[in-house]
């Protein structure tokens, strides 16, 4: 494809699907799209690719940046948020990477997160959470924390499925749902807004399917199912029943229930199994901090999926550190937890960490496993050093406070030092 108003890199070449086997093919010089993103994504963004291309550099290989827009960046130079040109180039190269993009609260333009989720169909965001040497935490061990979120992205009240108060279309549903379904008791007089919460079983079975296959292919022990299915029966119950399912019907031996588990075996779990079981939200809330080792993986809506993986982020020392990606069938976005931060655009002081870290999971999703363990030992050793930038530097005695551009050249100096 041809683009219009970006400049696709001289060198490098595709990353392309193996149809037959559904693995991707990666050369060793792919070319990246990349988006900066709003706000304090025009410090992370760069910050980012400085530290990725190093790891790649030192591991033998060459990322080919494609520098691709959405958001402020799209308006100024395509006159709208979300252009063709980018959902397309990220859809031709397979894999990408972007910074926070700003969601305005209440009014205003659709999440373009939301946006590029969907029509990329990238139906789970993971997002693991570990602590990193030298992090503060707001809790006395955040060490125990070393769990990996699988966020349902596509549908739930997330879906965008719902009306305005004082609508023709508002009043429609109401209608329906009072004396067509019988629900005339439920919603109060006055302006109303309503939405519609679908969980399918396709979207469920084909996310927790991805947890579990990556539980057992990083030997994790367990799969929790989380819902509110005790209130929710027919939609978050129905979350956990179709996701037992899968864990019964399509891996053998390789996957035991909790309920089996203590029926059939007094609790001892097989060596080389993977227990799925599941929690109430809520109570899964308390016990992310009450036992925290518990826990390894997490399948769950994308509600529920967006608490918790932002409170577990709390426990390792806030979102700033905290990366993510989204991934789909052969395909993946990666991006940071944290938003976008207007008030600190282009002062040269955020974190950028959780960007950083956010292309590690990209890293590793290329098969460069490599390159993905010295970013995070870069990292890691610059903090631990007492390098960091001012949101931790405030909390630490003796740090030094560095520019966000300052902390990317030490985590880059440490790349180098540890390959």
């Amino acid at each position: 494809m041809s683009y219009e108003k970006i400049d696709v890199p001289e060198d490098g070449e595709k990353i392309t699907l193996n149809e037959d086997t559904g693995e991707l093919e990666v050369p060793d010089d792919p070319i990246i799209p990349i988006i900066y993103g709003d706000g304090v994504g025009s410090d992370v963004g760069p910050a980012a690719q400085q530290v990725l291309e190093a790891a790649a550099k030192a591991t033998g290989r060459e990322i080919n940046w494609m520098r691709v827009y959405a958001g402020e960046s799209a308006r100024e130079r395509y006159d709208e948020n979300l252009p063709e040109e980018t959902v397309e180039a990220i859809k031709e190269h397979r894999v990408a990477i972007k910074g926070p993009l700003t969601t305005p609260v209440g009014a205003g333009f659709r999440s373009l997160n939301v946006g590029l989720r969907k029509l990329l169909d990238l139906y789970a965001n993971v997002r693991p959470t570990y602590h990193l040497d030298g992090v503060p935490s707001p809790v006395s061990e955040p060490e125990k924390m070393d769990m990996v979120t699988f966020r349902e992205n596509t549908e739930d009240v997330y879906a965008g499925i719902e009306w305005e108060h004082g609508t023709d279309e508002v009043q429609q549903v109401k209608e329906f749902v009072e004396e067509d379904m019988g629900f005339d008791d439920v919603i109060h007089d006055g302006p109303v807004g309503i939405g519609v919460k679908p969980i399918t079983e396709f979207g469920t079975k084909r996310l927790v399917r991805r947890a579990i296959d990556y539980a057992l292919e990083h030997d994790r022990d367990s799969v929790t199912l989380v819902h509110k299915g005790n209130i929710m029966k027919f939609t978050e119950g129905q979350f956990r029943d179709w996701g037992y399912e899968v864990a019964e019907e399509e891996y053998g031996d390789e996957v035991i229930t909790e309920d089996t588990l203590w029926e059939e075996r007094d609790g001892e779990q097989p060596a080389d199994a993977v227990v799925v079981n599941d929690r109430i939200a809520d109570n899964m809330l308390q016990q992310l901090l009450t036992r925290t080792e518990n826990y390894d993986v997490i399948a769950t809506m994308n509600l529920n999926g967006d608490y918790l993986s932002d409170a577990a982020g709390a426990q390792i020392g806030g979102l700033g550190i905290a990366p993510g990606a989204n991934f789909g069938d052969g395909r993946l976005l990666a991006e940071p937890v944290h938003g976008s931060a207007p008030k600190y655009e282009g002062q040269d002081k955020v974190n950028p960490t959780a960007m950083i870290l956010s292309g590690r999971i990209m890293l590793e999703y290329l098969g460069w496993d490599d390159a993905a363990d010295l970013v995070r030992d870069a990292v890691e050793e610059t903090i631990s050093s007492g390098k960091v930038t001012y949101d931790l530097e405030r909390q630490l005695d003796d740090a030094e406070k560095l520019a966000t551009s300052e902390y990317a050249d030490a985590v880059v100096e440490n790349v180098e030092k540890l390959s």
